[in-house]
């Protein structure tokens, strides 16, 4: 399984590599790979038995190399199952964790026509010290709009690990699901 990820300042990356161990210990082999760095086609794409998609937002939009992660997917005629999650700091707030209560994630399942059989928003991590200084600048403006900290030293971090522990018990769930025969009523 591929785990494909979308991270400007790693936090993707490191909750895409945390459920890849995750799912290991599970006896379930899964990749992070970087969107930036390799572009899935649509073929590698619709020759998966599950897709996983984690992507974080930058400046309230989901990052360019997500997007055309999206767009290739959206072009399948017949898309494997899709678990999503956006990683952003509104996500730190009680209620903006879910696919539900989550403007971004909310909206790009909505745009694109998506129907991921999980989706999640994860919070994000803040580390104004590793910004430069306009992204500095820009992040504190956010984050004095939205009530965050503004403390240009300010590391915090908001990623629930638990919650990102139980998505990836959700995803092996659904991997299992996938790779069960499937039983029924066959006609003869």
């Amino acid at each position: 399984m591929q785990i494909y990820f979308a991270s400007r300042d790693g936090q993707s990356r490191k909750i895409a590599t945390h459920i890849a161990g995750r799912l290991a210990a599970r006896g379930i082999a899964a990749t992070p790979t970087d969107l930036a760095e390799a572009t899935p086609s649509a073929a590698d794409l619709a020759g998966s038995p599950l897709v996983v998609a984690i992507m974080s937002i930058r400046y309230g939009k989901h990052l360019p190399e997500g997007l055309r992660f999206v767009e290739t997917f959206k072009s399948l005629a017949a898309p494997p199952p899709l678990v999503l999650a956006s990683v952003n700091l509104t996500a730190r707030k009680p209620g903006k964790d879910t696919a539900e209560g989550n403007v971004y994630l909310r909206k790009l399942i909505a745009r694109n026509g998506l129907a991921p059989v999980l989706a999640t928003a994860f919070a994000g991590r803040l580390d104004y010290p590793r910004y430069g200084f306009f992204d500095r600048l820009a992040i504190r403006f956010i984050m004095l709009i939205t009530s965050g900290p503004t403390d240009p030293t300010a590391v915090v971090e908001y990623t629930s690990w638990d919650k990102v522990d139980a998505f990836a018990a959700q995803i092996a769930a659904v991997a299992a699901d996938v790779a069960a025969p499937q039983t029924g009523d066959q006609e003869a």
